[in-house]
């Protein structure tokens, strides 16, 4: 049976909302969808049910990153920025993954991790689409991971910007969206199966 992770990544402080130095508008707007998808995951756990975890990918840079010689000073370790929104925040057992760069894999233990829970599936959602999301996308691929994108899970600091991301995604992920990826689960599904299907459309 199919293990599968879902990376929420960089639904932080610093990349959602007014005051946010990176705001990412599309961001906020899937906030609600992210919701219906923890407290999906949430219920299933609850149930004894461990085959889909949540895993939150949290950018923490050091105060002189490299990061910030081509962008504004962000989401540095410690402050409020690097933290997470206050209504998808982590609950307690679900794994927190700091990074410093656009990819979840680099330089961090997310892949140690997911080998060590036996997963075999990476589902991405957050900000970023054509940057961190999709850079950790192509990286789970790299990994060998089968890689899943939901459409109305992800988005970016422009409706261009989000949907040339998934264009991208398509080629290498399944592309489906939450009610989509919920609905198989339920029917005892994976989700992933016909990733290679000409029917794999962004959405």
């Amino acid at each position: 049976m199919t293990r599968q992770a879902i990376l929420v990544i960089d639904m932080l402080n610093d990349f959602i909302g007014e005051k946010a130095p990176l705001r990412c508008p599309g961001g906020e707007e899937i906030i609600p969808n992210l919701q219906k998808l923890f407290k999906w995951v949430r219920e299933r756990n609850a149930q004894g049910k461990d085959d889909v975890q949540l895993v939150h990918i949290q950018e923490a840079h050091r105060e002189k990153d490299a990061d910030f010689r081509v962008r504004p000073v962000h989401a540095v370790k410690g402050t409020w920025g690097s933290d997470f929104v206050k209504e998808l925040y982590p609950e307690a057992g679900e794994y927190i993954i700091p990074k410093r760069r656009h990819s979840a894999f680099w330089h961090t233990d997310l892949d140690l991790y997911l080998r060590e829970e036996s997963i075999d599936t990476v589902v991405v959602t957050g900000v970023w689409t054509n940057v961190c999301v999709r850079s950790t996308a192509a990286d789970a691929l790299a990994n060998a991971y089968k890689v899943i994108t939901l459409s109305d899970g992800v988005h970016s600091k422009t409706e261009e910007q989000h949907r040339h991301g998934l264009v991208d995604l398509s080629i290498f992920t399944k592309v489906m969206t939450i009610d989509e990826y919920i609905d198989a689960f339920e029917k005892g599904l994976d989700p992933w199966v016909g990733a290679g299907d000409p029917e794999n459309k962004v959405k």
